[in-house]
């Protein structure tokens, strides 16, 4: 199984036919998802032809894609200042799953669209991520489907697209039954402790790979939800050790102010939790390997 995203799931993208959603779109398609059309209001009535037979309506609106394809996520590309309007309309339109990639949204505008999408049954993942890939089914967003094209038994959620790609790749053997970048600015829909209940009720999923980094107290919460409420083992890794105090690094929301969000305390309150931290990536990956054959 996976989880939020499968063979069955239908995509829209908002934002087809920019360049960034051209690309992203073709490599979707190579992965296997089922792409089923874009929107653009400007471009509606045309289509988009990525070769091998596969040519795509574009829609003038989320509502007339949904009910003429059936969709049911959508992956918004389009530039920050219409990333609030494309969210909202996916949510009127009903969509169940929103993947916004763009970065660089205002944070007020993240508040209302993630508010507004959480009252009408949306949920949104992102923004500012890779998206989520269930390997070997469906792949909604920019996460590189050939670094881990194998199916598997690691559940994996990260804050970080970089380090999503690096432990994917890390544990390409083993396989995965879906890994998600939940983004790293200071909003988000999809939160570490979203992912991990519906990986600790995935049956197909065996361990779960937690990765976070500095600024915040998400890691925190999400080790309390792990010692309450999670069985299956969990490995983590927490990026930032060497941040310097005050200073803004990679995401937005990747900030230490004081004593909160620091590296050291997210890894402790992990271990606290029973959860095996990595001191590196590459360490990370060897604990995962531990742990499963512990577990056999």
């Amino acid at each position: 199984m996976a989880i939020y995203l499968t063979k069955d799931s239908r995509v829209l993208i908002q934002g087809m036919t920019g360049s960034e959603g051209l690309r992203h779109t073709r490599r979707m398609l190579a992965a296997g998802t089922q792409v089923v059309g874009g929107v653009n209001p400007r471009k509606a009535d045309t289509d988009v032809d990525f070769g091998d037979g596969r040519v795509l309506p574009v829609f003038g609106s989320v509502r007339e894609g949904v009910d003429a394809t059936g969709a049911d996520v959508t992956v918004v590309f389009v530039p920050p200042p219409f990333a609030k309007a494309a969210v909202v309309e996916a949510a009127d339109a009903g969509i169940p799953l929103a993947v916004v990639i763009t970065e660089g949204i205002p944070v007020h505008d993240a508040v209302v669209f993630q508010a507004y999408a959480a009252a009408r049954g949306t949920r949104v993942i992102g923004p500012n991520c890779p998206g989520l890939i269930s390997p070997g089914q469906s792949n909604a967003g920019i996460i590189p489907s050939d670094i881990a094209p194998r199916p598997g038994g690691i559940g994996l959620v990260s804050k970080s697209g970089t380090l999503t790609y690096q432990l994917m790749y890390e544990l390409r053997e083993i396989g995965f039954t879906t890994a998600v970048g939940i983004g790293g600015d200071p909003v988000v829909g999809t939160t570490h402790i979203d992912c991990l209940s519906a990986f600790e009720a995935d049956p197909d999923t065996e361990l779960i790979v937690l990765i976070g980094e500095i600024g915040g107290d998400a890691e925190e919460r999400a080790a309390a939800h792990i010692a309450a409420h999670v069985t299956k083992p969990v490995v983590g890794y927490i990026a930032g050790f060497t941040a310097p105090e005050g200073r803004t690094m990679g995401h937005a929301g990747a900030i230490v102010s004081g004593s909160s969000g620091t590296a050291e305390g997210k890894k402790t309150a992990l271990e606290a939790a029973g959860v095996a931290v990595g001191s590196t990536p590459s360490a990370t990956a060897r604990l995962v390997l531990e742990r499963l054959t512990a577990r056999t």
